[in-house]
């Protein structure tokens, strides 16, 4: 009998530990796909410089890959230089332009205020932009309106794009649509991949209810200021970008 009980108690043991073993790994999976959900969202990330030649620099030093120009962004008195971050991704390093005169609205992410680069915000991929306005306004979400975009590249090629305009961009992104022009990524030079997006804010709960209102799982964590933190995995190792 003593032997009996002995058997059941070790089959229990076994079960429960096989239990904890797949509540476990089907945890792992299930952040590991929606990590990959994310990451299909990303169109790219705007990291934003007060001055373009030193953000460009910062960013060579930090990834060991120069970004290659972009171009003028004609009226808004900025250019940017490009990073490629795997398929359908990219990185857009953004600053003034020196061979523009300053505009007379401010320059877009703050420019004009920053007294040193960051990662500013990002770019989610999307199609139909008014929809997704519509939608976010009825979550009290406020996307902001949709706007033409363009700029040529230095090989003279025209990129147009449509994207949602809000001033409060930040953790809480802009949504864009190339419609049926080249994405820019896909001339980039490879050798840096993005491998992870994740956001700090001190109203982290509120925020994270934002982002799944709008259709995002961007991981928010609890922190003293709002930042947004990139994982990019580079020839020597994974570089965090600010």
């Amino acid at each position: 009998m003593s032997k009996q009980v002995n058997y059941m108690k070790v089959f229990n043991s076994a079960i429960v530990s096989v239990v904890i073993i797949t509540c476990f790994l089907m945890g792992v999976h299930g952040q590991v796909q929606m990590k990959k959900e994310l990451l299909s969202r990303v169109d790219h990330l705007v990291y934003a410089t007060p001055d373009l030649a030193a953000g460009i620099e910062r960013v060579e030093r930090l990834l060991g890959v120069k970004a290659v120009p972009g171009g003028q962004h004609p009226g808004a008195g900025t250019r940017n230089a490009l990073i490629g971050l795997g398929e359908g991704i990219y990185l857009e390093i953004i600053g003034p332009d020196p061979d523009q005169p300053k505009p007379v609205r401010a320059r877009r992410f703050g420019i004009d205020e920053l007294r040193a680069p960051r990662l500013v915000t990002w770019a989610a991929k999307g199609t139909d932009l008014e929809g997704i306005v519509k939608d976010a306004k009825s979550h009290g979400i406020d996307l902001g309106q949709v706007q033409f975009g363009s700029r040529k590249r230095p090989d003279g090629v025209l990129l147009a794009w449509r994207l949602t305009v809000s001033p409060t961009s930040g953790i809480i992104p802009f949504f864009i649509d190339w419609g049926e022009t080249p994405h820019p990524a896909s001339t980039l030079p490879k050798g840096c991949t993005l491998v992870a997006l994740r956001a700090e804010h001190p109203d982290a709960d509120r925020v994270q209810a934002e982002l799944s209102a709008v259709g995002l799982n961007l991981r928010v964590d609890k922190g003293a200021a709002p930042a947004l933190i990139a994982t990019i995995r580079t020839t020597h190792g994974d570089v965090e970008l600010r």
